[in-house]
């Protein structure tokens, strides 16, 4: 088993790698060697990412089949289908390490604002359940000197919603929560910078 603070670090440095151009040839040729994987499985972090189709998570931290266990969903939102595919890789893999990334330039997010702004009225409900659990983490500036100021506030109703993720799965779950305070699991919050291609961790 790999411990929480060693796994951040190995992300940490693939994202370095990632961002440079330099992808590690281990990983490439990991990726080629698919026998490996028929015996299972041992994921060192859990990724709950966007669904956005420029944030892969094996891509951006330059890691190979069976390194990380990842969902992902729009707007890096946390439902119980969410938290409960959390609890079923930290237990069945003890995976110490489970981070919730989001990313600049989230459409969910401003999907979300957008209709706080501007409330449709009529929209997919399925969409609807998408904002409906983004908006909690957006309902703080509302009616603040931020609210009208509309690319500032984009970019903090980013990283708010960030934060809200990692606190609904920290606060979702006896079982994470157990986990966090008996066997070393860790959660953290983190933006993928699109333009950067870097990753920045938050502090607990």
């Amino acid at each position: 088993m790999i411990d929480a603070t060693t796994a951040l670090a190995r992300l940490k440095e693939g994202n370095l790698r990632f961002a440079k151009g330099q992808r590690s040839i281990d990983k490439l040729l990991n990726q080629n060697d698919r026998m490996d994987q028929l015996l299972g499985q041992q994921p060192f972090a859990i990724i709950l990412g966007c669904s956005d189709s420029r944030v892969p998570a094996e891509i951006v931290f330059d890691q190979g089949l069976g390194d990380l266990f990842v969902i992902r969903v729009a707007g890096n939102i946390v439902a119980p289908s969410q938290v409960g595919s959390v609890e079923f890789a930290a237990v069945q893999f003890s995976t110490r390490l489970v981070v919730v990334m989001g990313h600049t330039h989230c459409g969910a997010v401003k999907a979300t604002l957008d209709e706080m702004h501007t409330p449709k009225a009529e929209q997919s409900k399925n969409i609807r359940a998408i904002v409906d659990r983004i908006q909690p983490a957006l309902k703080p500036f509302v009616g603040t000197d931020l609210w009208d100021k509309h690319e500032a506030l984009y970019r903090q109703a980013i990283r708010a919603n960030i934060d809200y993720s990692v606190h609904q799965l920290q606060h979702s779950s006896s079982i994470l929560e157990a986990l966090v305070e008996k066997e070393g699991l860790l959660m953290v919050g983190a933006e993928y910078d699109l333009q950067t291609s870097k990753v920045e961790f938050f502090a607990n």
